[in-house]
């Protein structure tokens, strides 16, 4: 029988593997790599969106907007299906493991190789390969893909399998919470999580964002200032605990002595990545505030 994990250290696996996963997106390597595809890469959006969804196949807007949630479906068909287009997801796939290989090289060139980082690939992947992704698309979808060589390539693989069981299910308590894809963000902006204008880039209009604060003042979960409630920051943090229940089973699997040694292990390269510079002082990954 699996052992209990405290709630503490699934968040704390999240907060760790959060920047692995999360590089792809914010590197220049990652923005080279693109830009070679053909990519605009003026923006981050295209990159992103190509970068993510690959796993999907030639993933439509309506799919790309229902597994990512909170972007605008409006704003995902700016760039999908256009994206495919340019690369086919195969090339893409490719081209991300080329990019992430670069990524940690070029970002961690003391801890690439080393018996530490292979370890921590070796956990990584236990845990990964223990997620169930029934019902978690993205999860499922990296999960299909077949496992790299090199240790670093590894754990960058299973972070974001990990990172997208965990995602998966936090959509999941979204919907519980009976919270649409722009009142997710609202509600999340009014506990503090990034100022609101940091949420602008996932494409809802000042029309559609006050329509929701509308909403959620209605339900009682935001102040007149669109500040959260006692209620507001009740059903924020319902949203995360269940956010953390749904995330435990590969935690279980791996148990409290192994997760605890794969978070002393990843916690180095993890500070390393953010204090590369990559990554914006502020932005909506939450790793600073409850989600």
């Amino acid at each position: 029988m699996s052992e209990t994990v405290a709630p503490a250290l699934v968040r704390q696996m999240w907060q760790v593997l959060e920047p692995v996963h999360a590089a792809i997106y914010y590197a220049p390597q990652a923005n080279e790599e693109a830009a070679a595809l053909g990519y605009d890469t003026a923006t981050r959006w295209p990159s992103y969106f190509t970068w993510r969804s690959a796993p999907l196949g030639a993933a439509g807007p309506e799919l790309v907007a229902a597994t990512y949630y909170s972007f605008s479906a409006a704003m995902i068909r700016d760039y999908v299906p256009a994206i495919w287009d340019t690369a086919t997801p195969e090339t893409v796939l490719a081209s991300r493991l080329r990019a992430v290989d670069r990524t940690l090289r070029g970002l961690l060139p003391d801890l690439v190789g080393t018996p530490e980082l292979a370890e921590a690939a070796t956990l990584a992947r236990r845990a990964a390969e223990a997620a169930v992704t029934a019902g978690r698309p993205l999860a499922a979808a990296n999960a299909d893909l077949p496992w790299p060589d090199e240790p670093h390539l590894v754990l960058w693989q299973a972070a974001s399998v990990l990172r997208e069981h965990r995602g998966d299910g936090h959509l999941a308590a979204l919907l519980a919470a009976a919270l649409d894809p722009c009142e997710a963000l609202v509600s999340f902006a009014a506990i503090g999580a990034a100022p609101v204008e940091v949420f602008a880039g996932r494409g809802w209009t000042p029309q559609e964002w006050q329509a929701a604060r509308e909403r959620l003042t209605a339900r009682g979960w935001l102040d007149t200032d669109g500040l959260a409630t006692e209620a507001g920051r009740a059903g924020r943090d319902e949203v995360e605990r269940l956010t953390d229940q749904l995330a435990t089973g590969p935690w279980r699997a791996l148990g409290t002595a192994g997760a605890g040694r794969l978070a002393q292990l990843v916690g180095p390269p993890a500070v390393a990545l953010a204090r590369s510079g990559i990554f914006p002082r502020q932005s909506t990954l939450g790793l600073g505030a409850r989600r």
